[in-house]
């Protein structure tokens, strides 16, 4: 059987209809502002989020790198939850590029009004810039966590009281969307700026959007340019992203039900994992034992998975994981679990 690959939602691959879209795509030099289904795509997630303008790019971390560059200057303070992946799976790029420095508020990923109110620093010049705060929703580390909305809601008002951009890593927006039964315009709403991901839940092979006013999507071209994110005919690109957008979102509540089956199956089947219920398509498993171990055991007996801690795995549900795999996944974690407590006993 076909090994089950639960490292990440990023693993999926086009299927017969999103590569025939891709192949049929009309395109132009996108660097000249040429190509049409770029701008298809781009005035399409736009209006998704309710946003004046997006502008598309090939990378999560380019789109979230290109929105610190656009709000803050070098030693400018960035706000963010425990885990951030502004902070933690960027290579650096926030103090490589922008130069700002990050403040990690609260713990799991979120955070209270209350408690960003007491980290953001005075103004003084002695002190470094408060200037954006950055969520995450859902939140990768904390196990696909959503961000409940009144919570943005109140520190979105905080944000603004003292001044402070808002921007919103939602690379899983489609994910919270689903969870939280509230539209992207509504999650996005508080934010001056968005960065989305098309290559995660929806299934497309590459590519995110920046979307905010068309002033800021303005700056956020030459910033794309200067990082070596210009592209030409990229609309083959863009067709995926597109098709995804159009045929996958209303399917993503399935990879939810699916981690759920995953967790609750392994539950039953080992006293060894520790799991929270996850709330969208990630699951954490936290574990007595060593995750890297585990994690060859599994690989051996067919089932892909990520540490993500030295005692965590994460599993990551999506398009081509089923019912069947989330079962036959549980099953595999369990005896590998087993098979590495008897080692270390």
């Amino acid at each position: 059987m076909a090994p089950i690959d639960l490292r990440s939602d990023t693993v999926t691959r086009p299927g017969p209809a999103m590569r025939a879209a891709m192949a049929h795509a009309e395109v132009g030099d996108d660097v000249y502002g040429e190509d049409p289904t770029v701008r298809l795509l781009e005035k399409r997630v736009a209006e998704l989020l309710g946003k004046e303008a997006a502008i598309f790019v090939p990378s999560g971390t380019m789109s979230n790198q290109i929105a610190l560059l656009c709000h803050t200057r070098r030693a400018d303070e960035v706000y963010i939850g425990e885990g951030a992946h502004l902070a933690y799976y960027e290579s650096g790029a926030g103090a490589a590029w922008s130069g700002v420095q990050f403040v990690e508020v609260g713990r799991g990923g979120c955070f209270t009004a209350d408690e960003l109110a007491a980290a953001i620093k005075p103004e003084a010049y002695y002190m470094p810039r408060p200037r954006v705060v950055a969520l995450e929703n859902t939140h990768n580390r904390a196990g696909g966590r959503v961000f409940p909305q009144p919570a943005i809601e109140a520190i979105a008002a905080v944000a603004q009281g003292r001044g402070l951009a808002l921007h919103l890593d939602g690379a899983r927006i489609w994910n919270a969307a689903a969870a939280s039964h509230l539209t992207e315009q509504q999650l996005a709403a508080p934010f001056d700026s968005v960065s989305v991901c098309f290559s995660k839940g929806l299934g497309a092979p590459v590519g995110s959007a920046l979307v905010g006013t068309a002033k800021l999507v303005e700056e956020a071209r030459r910033f794309r340019k200067m990082l070596g994110g210009g592209m030409r005919q990229v609309g083959v690109l863009a067709a995926g992203a597109l098709f995804a957008l159009e045929h996958h979102r209303a399917r993503i509540a399935a990879d939810h039900v699916h981690a759920a089956l995953f967790a609750s199956s392994l539950a039953s089947l080992s006293k060894g994992a520790t799991i929270v219920m996850p709330e969208t398509n990630i699951v954490n498993v936290d574990l007595a034992v060593d995750a890297a171990r585990v994690a060859d055991e599994a690989r051996r007996a067919g089932l892909l998975i990520a540490p993500s801690a030295p005692k965590r795995l994460r599993a990551v549900f999506h398009l081509d994981a089923s019912k069947d795999d989330a079962i036959r996944a549980a099953a595999i974690l369990a005896a590998a679990i087993a098979m590495c407590e008897v080692r270390a006993s």
